[in-house]
């Protein structure tokens, strides 16, 4: 039986929250058997199933030839079901139901990277979240049906690595070209964390012990030439597993964990249950091939799906409007576990920084949605930064209110009550407020509403009185979608600081308000109140929302002079940082005169070089131009943006005139026995040969030239390039072309090279056209094409130019063959409306032509919801 869909159910229907109904069929076990041939695959699979509700046993696929199908049994015919292209319906299903049924699909023509497909000629990998496992067989791929799986994989012998999740329980030939390996995972889990790999790849092997006493084989897969770089993410596992252990009572479940490489993956990473598939980019690391921020990042994204085995897989998401409650609590663990990798403040700083530059835009322009949207036609398009960074955001608020010690209560009970079920977040907060004895329901308002909400404080000194009044307000964005939008709680973390000594005041509170002012974190949970402080003998500076301590804009009237005084006064790096770019936004985007800064940075960084080089390196944050753009909801000019912006970093490069010098000299990486000192101390140097660059040293071409040559350091070696190349040094072509020789058989080495010259702020049209014919330019691997049009839209003067131009194009062919991707793509010129005329105009007119040309959901609804402003 050789059976076509017919294409009858709307694959662009709209999907809403309040239609949630739990499944009529539940799956007890599924039995898979794989079978990889060079122009086919074969999938078996038996289903042993059973009602839960009343409703029709509907399974879901997509792109599947249907051969047979069978029910207890009894083959059925095309009567006894109904099928099209989204799904097969069997009618009058009995109660219970052993399912089986075989399909043939195409993983080696398969572009979209989800699913089964082929990476490559010697790798086949899965991506089944969100809804990938239905181009795989016929299912209920949902989230809320979990199953235990036993998974047979049968492939050629030119692929000798055969994985699949859970523990390996038999492996054969099959004649003398064939071999098959067979896969039980015990653990029920839901259908997107299903994976297999079959391929050609080496492994780097070691073990862990669990705190219960249990021996984990840990294997992490790659090509051979990439095993030397698996190593740092194999000391991240060990310490996230410990990390785990020790933060939240944690320990894993299995007796392996195993992590594959692939370059060809739409995603940074996938936390399938003990078979983690990884983004190259998210896994290998070293510092001769890799920069000290990927090196970061790998270890982060590591923890991220380590942390997922709890917090998404053990207990996983009842639907996918939920998809905040796994990530955005697994973002925050994640981030709470890189605190320990290197300063607290400094990778607060990193984290709010990416929340600014990527989140807040999204919140203000016409894509905002909910960290719980309560609608969606395509999931994959809500895989954002509102549901990741802002989620965090979200569970790092409560943490904050409910402290260490509570929140771990809470989080235990979240564990006891919920593990291998499939929740909402009303679950999680519920066990959350039921674990630490704090009513934290007020929070849900935050899953559900959109728009990042505005601080408004006035603060009034009483001299007579000794008092100093703080009255807050708070606002929302009018949002036509969600007109009912209600007070949000915010804490507000404070502190007061003496003006002539810098000495942090204590805090002594009015008494209405005394049991919500904890820990100097004000509850504020109104549209409006004022809270008063005593015995303030004279007029304080002010610190507000220390360590960021809610996802919100604030608007205080700090004088420039205030600013610069906490940027010296305060005891927190993040703080320092956080003052410094509130002074910096005004600068540039209000126009205040740029000296008080100036002088500021050149009293206090001196000092902080000395103590502590990876927080100095952070205190140099000028706004880039793309988050300076993001500030900007109207009449946006680029060039204007940059001409600022490049004033500024002139001034500031002639007010460290001499010292710049002297620093670049002094600072060792090799001196230092810590990973996070050497960051900080090689990141330095390549601001301080900017700034040499911006001076016009006449030496900074020699420096930068033997820094790039003598380093066997990517960070160092890539920040001479930069100088070398964004300069026009002499020596840049040579540069450029060593560069690329030392790296053609690097990829992600070689995607920085790409990179780079995207990024230069005088690129041209041809030097981009260029890059995209170059022979090493694949559109078959995101990571590179990515890197050429993310290294464009980092200078907007060129992206708003002819880089529109280059983003269509890409999303246009993306449409057909890789949509997941092609629709973040687009949503770089999700922010056209703020341009100033004529190119306004000229971009809408773009974008309204394009709706007629997309075909694939992604694009759609992107694209649609764009042009709603």
């Amino acid at each position: 039986m050789n059976i076509a869909a017919n294409p009858t159910t709307d694959a662009n229907q709209t999907i809403f929250l309040k239609d949630y109904q739990k499944p009529a069929y539940l799956v007890d076990s599924v039995e898979l058997d794989i079978q990889v041939y060079a122009d086919h695959s074969q999938v078996n699979s038996v289903l042993k199933m059973q009602r839960q509700a009343p409703g029709d046993l509907i399974l879901l696929g997509r792109d599947l030839e249907l051969r047979s199908i069978r029910v207890n049994g009894q083959l059925l015919g095309e009567a006894d079901y109904r099928l099209d292209t989204e799904q097969l319906v069997i009618l009058a299903a009995p109660d219970q139901a052993l399912v089986e049924i075989e399909v043939l699909i195409h993983p080696e023509s398969n572009t979209m990277l989800e699913g089964l497909y082929q990476a490559g000629g010697d790798l086949f990998v899965t991506q089944n979240e969100p809804e990938g496992f239905r181009k795989i067989t016929f299912y209920p791929d949902r989230p809320d049906v979990l199953s235990t799986f036993t998974t047979r994989v049968e492939a050629d012998k030119k692929y000798p690595v055969l994985l699949a999740n859970g523990n390996l329980i038999e492996k054969g030939d099959v004649g003398e070209q064939r071999h098959y390996a067979i896969w039980q995972d015990p653990t029920k889990k839901p259908s997107y964390l299903f994976a297999c790999v079959i391929g050609d790849l080496d492994v780097l092997r070691d073990q862990y012990t669990t705190s219960e006493g249990r021996e984990v084989a840990l294997e992490i897969y790659a090509i051979s030439k990439d095993i030397p770089k698996c190593h740092i993410a194999m000391q991240a596992l060990k310490h996230s597993m410990r990390w785990d252990e020790e933060h939240y009572g944690r320990p894993y479940d299995l007796d392996n964990y195993m992590i594959v490489a692939v370059s060809q993956f739409n995603m940074g990473a996938m936390e399938n249950k003990g078979l983690n598939i990884f983004n190259t980019s998210c896994v290998l690391a070293d510092e001769e091939f890799t920069t000290d921020a990927a090196i970061m990042r790998v270890q982060s994204v590591i923890a991220h799906e380590y942390f997922h085995n709890w917090t998404g897989n053990r207990i996983t998401c009842r639907d996918w409007f939920q998809l905040c409650l796994k990530e955005g609590l697994t973002v925050f663990r994640d981030q709470s576990f890189s605190e320990d990798l290197q300063s607290a403040a400094v990778q607060r700083i990193d984290d709010v920084a990416v929340l600014k530059a990527h989140q807040f835009p999204e919140d203000a322009g016409p894509l905002s949605h909910p960290p719980r949207p309560d609608h969606f036609i395509e999931i994959n398009n809500f895989y954002t930064a509102t549901v990741y960074e802002k989620g965090a955001e979200i569970n790092r608020m409560m943490a904050t209110l409910l402290g260490k010690e509570k929140f771990r209560l809470g989080t235990d009970e979240y564990f006891r009550r919920h593990d291998g079920q499939a929740v909402t977040v009303e679950d999680w907060i519920a066990a959350l407020t039921a674990g630490s004895g704090v009513d934290l329901s007020a929070f849900l308002l935050w899953y559900n509403q959109p728009g990042t909400p505005k601080l408004h404080v006035q603060g009034q000194y009483d001299a007579a009185a000794q008092s100093y009044r703080l009255s807050f307000k708070q606002s929302l964005k009018a949002n036509a979608k969600y007109p009912d939008l209600k007070a949000l709680p915010i804490p507000v973390a404070l502190a007061m600081f003496d003006a002539q000594t810098g000495e942090q005041l204590t805090l002594n509170c009015d008494a209405l308000v005394e049991n919500q002012v904890k820990d100097a974190v004000y509850l504020f949970d109104q549209d409006q109140v004022t809270i008063e402080f005593y015995g303030v003998k004279q007029q304080p500076v002010l610190s507000l929302l220390r360590n960021f301590s809610a996802p919100v804009n604030l608007e205080f009237d700090y004088s420039d002079t205030e600013l610069a005084q906490l940027l010296q006064f305060e005891s927190n790096g993040f703080n320092q940082w956080q003052a410094t770019q509130t002074l910096l936004e005004r600068i540039l985007l209000d126009d205040h005169p740029a000296q008080i800064y100036l002088d500021a940075i050149k009293t206090t960084l001196p000092a902080i070089v000395e103590r502590d080089p990876l927080l100095a390196s952070r205190l140099f944050d000028v706004p880039s131009e793309s988050y300076l753009a993001s500030r900007i909801d109207h009449d946006y000019q680029p060039e204007v943006v940059r001409e600022k912006r490049e004033q500024l970093l002139q001034a500031l490069a002639q007010t460290l005139a001499g010292w710049a010098k002297s620093c670049y000299v002094s600072l060792d990486p090799a001196a230092q026995t810590d990973f996070s000192q050497a960051m900080g101390v090689r990141a330095l140097k390549n601001i301080m040969l900017s700034l040499l660059a911006r001076q016009g040293d006449a030496d900074v071409f020699t420096m930068a030239h033997q820094q790039y040559i003598s380093t066997g350091n990517m960070t160092e070696r890539l920040g001479a390039l930069r100088i070398l190349h964004w300069y026009n040094a002499p020596q840049a072509e040579a540069a450029l072309q060593d560069f690329y020789q030392r790296y053609k058989d690097e990829a992600l080495s070689l995607d920085q090279w790409f990179s780079l010259q995207a990024a230069h702020p005088q690129v041209t049209a041809e030097k981009i056209a260029y890059l995209t014919s170059h022979p090493d330019y694949d559109l078959g691997t995101p990571n590179r094409f990515r890197a050429v049009i993310g290294g464009l839209n980092a200078n907007p003067v060129n992206a708003w130019s002819f880089g529109v131009a280059n983003i269509v194009e890409l999303s246009v062919y993306l449409d057909e063959k890789n949509p997941i991707v092609g629709s973040r793509i687009l949503q770089l010129l999700s922010r056209w409306y703020t341009l100033a005329e004529p190119k306004r105009s000229e971009v809408q007119q773009v974008l309204v032509q394009l709706q007629s040309q997309f075909k694939s959901k992604n694009m759609i609804e992107t694209i649609n919801s764009m042009l709603q402003v």
